[in-house]
C-alpha cells in the first residue's frame, strides 16, 4: 500500500516550475523530472514523442510562447495505482489560461484570454515520470477565436466547468475504501457500455450506474449534456448512430482516488464510420479514437463525467486535416 503522496509532489513541483519558467527554460525544467528514456503520448499534432527535450521543443515552447502569462488552473488533481498493471500515476485536469498574444498551430492570435482544456497523466517510475499522456482540446481554442472547424455540434457548447461540489483536489490522503467504490463502479459501468456495443444503449442500463441528473461535458465538436435523457439525444444516440462495429480496445491506465476515477486509451476504440457522425459520411475504413473519461461519484453512482477525445486524429484517419484546412481559409 502506498499514499502516493511523495508522486503527487513531484508533479506540483514540476507544475510549478513549469508555470515559472520561460519558453526556452521549459525543457532544462522537464529535463530535470523525467526519465532518460520518457515517453510522451499527445492529441494529433504531437502524437508520440521521445525524450523531454522533444517534448519541450514541439509542445511546451510553442504553447508558452503563444499562451504568455499562463496559468495551469486544475479543478481535478488525483493519483493511485493502475488498475492495468498497477503501475502509479498522477492524473491533473483543468484548463491552461494565458493572454493569446501569439499564433498556435496556426490558430491566429486575439491578444485577449484564452482558455486550453486539458488533462494529463503522469506515470511515475522511481521518483521521475517516465510516460505522460496529454489531451488538450484544441477545436475549443479554434472556436474561442470565432473560427468554425466542425459541423454544429450535438451538445450545448461552453468552456466545461470543474466538479459541481469543488473537492477535485486531491492533494491530502484518501479514503482507500472510497477508491476502491469508486473503481468498482466505473468498472461496472464500463462492462455494462462495451455489452452494449452495436445496439443503442438503454437508458434503464445507464441508470443503474448513473446519477438521473448527470453531467457529462463533452470536448469541442461535441459539447455537453445533461441528464441521462439528454445525453442519450445529444451524445450517445448520434454516436453509436453514426459509427458502426464498435471494438473496445481496453485502457493503458485507469484508477481511483477518493470519489474520482478516470482512464485514457491509446487508442480505446475502434470503429468505422455509419455516416453522420460529425458530418462525415459513410465509410468501410477502420479507424481509431483516443479518449480520456474523468469522473466524480456521488453516493453509489456517477454524478459528472468530463471526456476528451483526440478528434483531430480520428478526423485525420478519414482524410480530414482540420488544422490544415484551417491554415488554408486563412491564407485567403
Amino acid at each position: 500500500m502506498t499514499d502516493y503522496q511523495d508522486n503527487k509532489a513531484i508533479v506540483l513541483q514540476l507544475y510549478e516550475e513549469l508555470e515559472a519558467a520561460s519558453a526556452d527554460d521549459v525543457g532544462t525544467v522537464l529535463n530535470r523530472y523525467t526519465t532518460s528514456d520518457y515517453q510522451f503520448r499527445g492529441v494529433h499534432p504531437f502524437n508520440e514523442l521521445e525524450g523531454a527535450d522533444a517534448v519541450a521543443d514541439i509542445v511546451w515552447k510553442p504553447l508558452c510562447s503563444a499562451f504568455t502569462a499562463m496559468q495551469r488552473r486544475q479543478d481535478i488533481f488525483m493519483a493511485g495505482a493502475n488498475n492495468e498493471d498497477g503501475t502509479e500515476w498522477v492524473t491533473s485536469m483543468g484548463n491552461f489560461m494565458g493572454l493569446f498574444d501569439n499564433d498556435w498551430l496556426g490558430i491566429p492570435a486575439t491578444g485577449k484570454i484564452i482558455f486550453l482544456p486539458y488533462v494529463e497523466f503522469n506515470k511515475i517510475s522511481d521518483g521521475k515520470i517516465s510516460e505522460s499522456a496529454f489531451f488538450c482540446d484544441i477545436i475549443s481554442v479554434m472556436k474561442q477565436v470565432g473560427l468554425t472547424p466542425l459541423p454544429i455540434q450535438t451538445g450545448a457548447e461552453f468552456i466545461n466547468p470543474g466538479p459541481r461540489t469543488h473537492d477535485g483536489l486531491l492533494i491530502e490522503i484518501q479514503d482507500v475504501a472510497e477508491s476502491t467504490k469508486s473503481l468498482q463502479l466505473v468498472n461496472r459501468m464500463k462492462d455494462d457500455f462495451v455489452s452494449t456495443y452495436g445496439s443503442q444503449v438503454p437508458a434503464d442500463i445507464l441508470a443503474k450506474t448513473w446519477h438521473d441528473d448527470m453531467l457529462w461535458f463533452g470536448p469541442g465538436g461535441i459539447g455537453a449534456a445533461y441528464t441521462i435523457d439528454g445525453f442519450l439525444n445529444q451524445h450517445e444516440g448520434p454516436f453509436r448512430e453514426g459509427l458502426d462495429n464498435i471494438v473496445f480496445n481496453g485502457h493503458v491506465c485507469r484508477f481511483a482516488e477518493g470519489h474520482y476515477a478516470g482512464w485514457f486509451g491509446w487508442p480505446n476504440l475502434t470503429m468505422n464510420p455509419a455516416g453522420g457522425f460529425m458530418g462525415l459520411p459513410a465509410s468501410d475504413k477502420k479507424v481509431h479514437m483516443r479518449v480520456v473519461d474523468m469522473y466524480r461519484r456521488d453516493g453509489d453512482k456517477l454524478a459528472e463525467n468530463w471526456i476528451f477525445i483526440d478528434i483531430l486524429y480520428f478526423l485525420m484517419q478519414q482524410n480530414v486535416d482540420v488544422l490544415a484546412r484551417m491554415r488554408k481559409i486563412l491564407r485567403r
